[in-house]
């Protein structure tokens, strides 16, 4: 059986931080949902996507597929029903289609498929708004945590820790952890391979930190948090998500956050999370192209991806940056920057498309990786996108 994660229309709704991903490539818990579908089929998987994400994410198709929605994440229940479908069949609930057994043929027309349609009655995790990454990141890391970590032993950290509930922290081979507290009694802790928490930091679980990330001395963290493979973090993080290559590495206080890959923020950079009057929260939606309700109370910052920040730089509560901006300026910053965008406080210009692609090749050539054609068109795609929500600087 083949099998193909696909996006719906959750696609412009988790925007920014689906501009130069699929859907299922968005980091919740431990693992991508890509990584988590794959860990339970055993198997490969590849994208239905938008068009200008396809040739670095190809489709493959043989004769049987199973095309999964990729902002649902598996689970045992899950994962049997779909198993089960037989060829014209879907799995749906009230709002989404879960899941399609279709031929080759059909994937070409999936639009106008008809299914026999098999409703879903039990609860699953799914993203459908970008702030879902940072709610449900306490029970994907559980869920994470549970499927990693399962009949396997944790290495031995080094006798300057304090570790409390050790049953609950795993350590890959290759981490390094000195001198630091470990409290796992609230959720979880996961430290991957060759990961390194510095000296004098105090970690609360749910907590997860991938492969070759870093956490700076003294570093305070707040579960359900998880940090991306080689990012690196400092100051103090409450309930957040960094993805992958992104740095936070000064004092600063980040919370309830979405922080996409490749991001940098300067010394000094805050966001509010919680209002002063203690209203719920509204955020900028992409696919509305106006703020909606949240239903939060805490809600802080959704980042695109290649975002900087300059030294002391201010977010308000709910605020949501696009992609490929550089953000500086006294001042609380806007609730909406569009992508590819210079400035602050004092205002904003353009980011030009072709000084961004020298920068994001530098910072690729930075950790030994590539920044090919397929990322430049990307991002010059995604350049020519920006403009429908950018008003007068």
């Amino acid at each position: 059986m083949n099998y193909i994660l696909f996006d719906d229309n959750r696609r412009d709704t988790l925007l920014p931080l689906t501009f130069i991903r699929p859907v299922a490539d968005i980091r919740v818990g431990i693992l991508t949902i890509r990584e988590k579908w794959e860990k339970f089929l055993g198997v490969h998987t590849s994208t239905l996507t938008e068009e200008y994400l396809g040739k670095k994410y190809p489709l493959e198709r043989e004769q049987n597929n199973i095309l999964i929605n990729g902002s649902v994440m598996p689970d045992k229940a899950l994962v049997r029903s779909i198993l089960s479908l037989l060829p014209n069949q879907a799995l749906v609930e009230e709002d989404c289609i879960i899941a399609m057994h279709l031929t080759s043929e059909d994937i070409d027309n999936v639009q106008d498929v008809e299914c026999e349609e098999i409703i879903y009655k039990e609860c699953f995790l799914c993203i459908r708004n970008p702030w879902d990454v940072f709610t449900l990141n306490e029970a994907a890391l559980k869920a994470d945590f549970e499927l990693i970590t399962r009949g396997r032993k944790s290495a031995v950290p080094d006798a300057s820790n304090t570790l409390f509930h050790k049953e609950n922290i795993f350590i890959e081979e290759g981490a390094r952890i000195l001198c630091s507290v470990l409290n796992a009694e609230n959720g979880p802790i996961y430290i991957g391979n060759k990961a390194e928490i510095m000296e004098g930091c105090l970690v609360r679980g749910p907590f997860a930190m991938n492969d070759h990330a870093t956490l700076k001395m003294g570093t305070r963290v707040y579960g359900p948090t998880t940090i991306g493979a080689y990012s690196k973090i400092g100051g103090e993080i409450d309930n957040s998500v960094i993805f992958s290559y992104s740095n936070k590495a000064h004092e600063g206080y980040l919370g309830h956050a979405v922080i996409g890959e490749w991001c940098n923020l300067g010394a000094g950079t805050n966001n509010s999370n919680l209002k002063n009057t203690y209203e719920k929260v509204k955020i900028w939606s992409y696919a509305e192209e106006t703020f909606v309700e949240t239903g939060l109370q805490f809600c802080g910052l959704i980042m695109g991806d290649y975002t900087k920040t300059g030294i002391g730089t201010m977010f308000n509560t709910g605020t949501v940056v696009g992609m490929n901006t550089n953000i500086f300026g006294q001042g609380l910053q806007r609730n909406f920057i569009p992508s590819f965008s210079w400035g602050g406080t004092s205002g904003f210009k353009e980011y030009k498309i072709d000084q961004a692609i020298k920068v994001a090749q530098r910072m690729h050539s930075r950790r030994g990786l590539e920044f090919g054609e397929n990322d430049q068109e990307i991002l010059k795609t995604v350049f020519n996108l920006s403009f429908r929500y950018k008003k007068v600087y």
